[in-house]
Order: structure tokens, then C-alpha cells, then sequence
């Protein structure tokens, strides 16, 4: 099994109100996904409470391979949830390792 562990940073000109429709948007979005993807095993978004702390959004997924992990982040559906965030994000950091 391999993790895909992703985070997002949104840019701090969008106001409070704006970040949270992108959020709530894009979480909803990507835990479409699973109905039109079928190599997810496992996605839930995380939404950050925490205003010290500099992401605002993580992305945890699991799959069986990293050959998987590549046809999903190539899959137009995901691409398309991708574009919620593509104008609003700062920053972007990711990870897949093997569980």
C-alpha cells in the first residue's frame, strides 16, 4: 500500500471567507472521487482549525501502488477538483511512502 500525503497552503490575500469556500469545495470535490476512481482505496481532506499553523489543508489517500497513485493524479476528474485550488494556492508540499 502506498500513502499520498498532501498539503496545501491557500494565499493569505483571499479573505477568511473566501479560503473557506475553497476548502469546503475542494474536500468535497476530491471525496467525490472515489466513485469515478476506482485505484482509491482510501481519501478524506483534513481542514485546518489551527491558525498557527501554516497549512490549511491536508489531503491523505491511500492505493495499492505508486502506479496508482500517478493514474489517479492524472485522471480528469481529479484534475478538475485539482483547478478548485489551482488560483487560491500558495504552496504545496506531498509525500507517498509505503505502508
Amino acid at each position: 500500500m502506498v500513502k499520498h500525503i498532501v498539503l496545501f497552503k491557500l494565499k493569505d490575500t483571499l479573505t477568511q471567507e473566501e479560503k473557506s469556500e475553497i476548502m469546503y469545495q475542494f474536500k468535497a470535490a476530491i471525496e467525490a472521487l472515489p466513485a469515478q476512481i476506482s485505484c482509491i482505496q482510501h481519501i478524506f481532506v483534513g481542514l485546518n482549525m489551527n491558525p498557527d499553523e501554516k497549512w490549511d489543508i491536508c489531503l491523505e489517500s491511500q492505493f495499492n501502488s505508486l502506479e496508482d497513485v500517478h493514474t489517479y493524479s492524472t485522471h480528469p476528474a481529479h484534475l478538475a477538483a485539482a483547478g478548485i485550488i489551482k488560483e487560491a494556492k500558495a504552496d504545496r508540499a506531498c509525500t507517498d511512502f509505503e505502508c
